[in-house]
Parts: structure tokens; C-alpha cells; sequence
């Protein structure tokens, strides 16, 4: 790891990709990842873009100093460069800001990921529409090769894009319709013919038990809830309190050798804790499970990212 600062002494809060590592994303054909990671904010590459997430001024600074030290270097110059304020509570949450380059740009763009097409738009919203610390989790999907997915909390779809190209019917749940219209975008983009893919705009806490008395079956779920939202009708959803409810639901439809993700952003949850709670469900709901988790991301280090487990349903 290389880090830099625009006075060429190390930025001690911030890691940065070393030339090798960069490079072997260019040869995976994944033109989305993190550039740098510290403690107040973050660098991302998004295609031909660059985006700084930062929590106050002076990370943004340092970040903007340290990106363009890394581009003088040879590494990689981004077109653009947006930023990302990232507040402590989410109603504070605003869309990024073009710092550098051309304004009269679209500020929808595409990138990859292993090869895979995904449609971003930084001016939706606070998220550009594809979580990067999700990649290894993705890629298990992949390999994985369901017949049948369903991915709740559902975001912009990538997950279904990535099951669609094995060849697997997907069910896509999320309260947002917006999003399930980029996920149908994403899925468009990869030559995905929408046959075969339902989108269900619903709160997938109350979708999951009609699916089980309609009899469906999954041989892959994606759990990946908000920490806190609000579902239909106002109702409060916090992970904390509601995720051993989500994953009761969920063994209820999953089919035998059933490949479940659980992951969340919520601090108070680790790996450790969501496999606890994992086998008391599993306990209760008389199913047979083992646990894997993905390797880190080498962009992605410790304390950054979200907490995973896969939880495989025999």
C-alpha cells in the first residue's frame, strides 16, 4: 500500500492502492473500487470518475491532495472528480458535488465489475447506485450459480444482475421503485432479457411469508438490510431489532442447500454476532447450516465495509 500526500510526506490516515494492486483490477475488468481508505473518509473509483467521502473539511483536503499526488504519479487521472459529505444521520444526506472537470457531462456514467456493466448516477441521491464492498460477495453468487434468487432490500440489483447471468430467475424486493427501475437498467445492459426477473416493489419483511404460502422456493437469498428504515405504513425497521425476524422468514422459503447472505452495515453487528444469531434461527426453524465468510477486499481493509457471513442451508 502506497499512500500519499500532496507534500509527498505519508498520509497516516489514509491507505492507498500500490500500483500492483491497482493494476490487477484493470486486468479483472473492474473499473469500480476503492482508491484510499481512512478513518474520516474514502476514495473511490467509479469508471472514467473519481468520488471523495469525507466526514469533515480537512479529510476532504488531505483525500483531494492525496488523490492528485496519486494521479501525478502516474497511477490513474480521473476525469471527474465528485465529492460526499458523509453526515451522521441520514437525513442530512445530500447528493455529491462536482468538484474538477467538464460540468456539461451526464451525470449518469457506467462502470465494471469483473466484466459485469453497472449503471451509476450521482444525481439521484446520496448513493451512486452500486455498494463496491459487496464485489467478493458478488462474485460468490456468481460461482455459486443459483436456479433461483431472491434479493430483498434489493437497491439497484446488482446482485440479480450477476445471478442473471449464470442463468437464474431472480426476485427483486425493495420500497423504492426508482431503484428497481435502475436495477432493470443494469440488467438491460448486460443482455439480460427481463423474462425470468421479477421486480416487486414491497417491504420484503411482509413479502417473504406470502412467498412461503404461494410455495416458493430459493436456492439463493440475499439479506443486506438498511440499519434503520421505515416500511409500509410507517412501520419502524431497525437490523438490530428485526434481522432474527427477516432470517426466520427466510429459512421458511429456503430450498434445500439454500446459499443465504447475511450482511449489514450497523456497527453494533459483526460477523460473529450475525452467526450467532444465524444458528439460534436455524435452531429454531430445525434446519442444518455452515458458515464461510469472503476474503477481505485488499481495498476494503479493516473496519470499512460491511459485515458478512454466508450462511449455507443443507
Amino acid at each position: 500500500m502506497n499512500p500519499f500526500s500532496s507534500s509527498g510526506h505519508a498520509i497516516q490516515s489514509a491507505t492507498w492502492l500500490g500500483p500492483g494492486e491497482r493494476e490487477a483490477f484493470e486486468v479483472a475488468g473492474t473499473t469500480a473500487h476503492r482508491l484510499a481508505s481512512g478513518s474520516a473518509g474514502w476514495v473511490e473509483r467509479l469508471g472514467d470518475d473519481a468520488m471523495i467521502s469525507h466526514k469533515n473539511d480537512a479529510a476532504l483536503e488531505e483525500l483531494a491532495a492525496g488523490l492528485e499526488a496519486w494521479s501525478v504519479s502516474g497511477q490513474w487521472t480521473p476525469a471527474r472528480v465528485f465529492t460526499r459529505f458523509l453526515p451522521l444521520k441520514n437525513h442530512e444526506r445530500v447528493s455529491p458535488i462536482l468538484r474538477s472537470g467538464d460540468a456539461s457531462l451526464p451525470l449518469t456514467t457506467v462502470v465494471t465489475e469483473a466484466g459485469i456493466r453497472f449503471g451509476l448516477d450521482f444525481g439521484t441521491g446520496y448513493s451512486h447506485g452500486l455498494f463496491l464492498d459487496q464485489r467478493a460477495n458478488r462474485a460468490k453468487l456468481h460461482a455459486l450459480r443459483p436456479k433461483r434468487l431472491l434479493n430483498t432490500f434489493a437497491y439497484t440489483c446488482s446482485f440479480s444482475t450477476v445471478a442473471g447471468l449464470t442463468g437464474a430467475e431472480t426476485v427483486s424486493v425493495d420500497l423504492s421503485r426508482k431503484s428497481l427501475d435502475r436495477g432493470k437498467q443494469n440488467l438491460a445492459l448486460n443482455g439480460i432479457a427481463e423474462a425470468g426477473h421479477r421486480f416487486i416493489n414491497d417491504d420484503a419483511l411482509e413479502l417473504l411469508p406470502r412467498l412461503g404460502h404461494r410455495g416458493e422456493r430459493f436456492d439463493a437469498i440475499i439479506l443486506d438490510p438498511p440499519t434503520f428504515s421505515r416500511g409500509n405504513n410507517g412501520r419502524l425497521w431497525q437490523v438490530e431489532q428485526h434481522f432474527e425476524d427477516l432470517l426466520l422468514a427466510a429459512l421458511e422459503i429456503a430450498a434445500p442447500k439454500c446459499a443465504i447472505l447475511l450482511s449489514t452495515n450497523c456497527t453494533k453487528l459483526n460477523p460473529a454476532s450475525m452467526e450467532r444469531q444465524a444458528r439460534a434461527c436455524a435452531k429454531i426453524k430445525r434446519r442444518t447450516t455452515e458458515y464461510t465468510r469472503t476474503a477481505a477486499a485488499v481495498d476494503f481493509p479493516h473496519g470499512h465495509g460491511a459485515s458478512t457471513v454466508w450462511m449455507m442451508v443443507r
